[in-house]
């Protein structure tokens, strides 16, 4: 399964974008999809998770401005941010697991760059 992410750019602090992650493949089935970010100098971090079943999850620095979500088998999630702040430039990855018959795996999209500007 190959995960898509797109809708990265610049911005300037106090707007918004939409992130994408389009999976393709053939013979799976997501079970949760999250988004994770990479600030320049520092660890990749949880964003926000979203499983099959419509449980989300947000790291408290995003919660109130960002919402995850996606289509019904979660093939495509969204990321959108509102009120971005400098703090949230760095590179936003998508993640997923899914399954092929019984066996779980964890597959990365290749990461977009967001950039907020003060």
């Amino acid at each position: 399964v190959q995960l898509q992410a797109s809708g990265g750019g610049l911005v300037q602090a106090g707007g918004s974008l939409r992130l994408s992650c389009a999976a393709s493949g053939s013979s799976f089935s997501i079970n949760d999809m999250a988004w994770y970010r990479q600030a320049p100098g520092k660890q990749r971090e949880l964003v926000a998770g979203l499983t099959r079943g419509g449980t989300t999850n947000y790291a408290d620095s995003v919660k109130g401005r960002f919402t995850i979500s996606g289509d019904n088998a979660l093939k495509t999630g969204y990321l959108q941010m509102n009120s971005l702040k400098p703090e949230d430039t760095g590179v936003y990855y998508c993640n997923a697991n899914y399954y092929r018959g019984s066996i779980k795996y964890n597959n990365w999209g290749q990461g977009t760059l967001v950039t907020v500007s003060s």
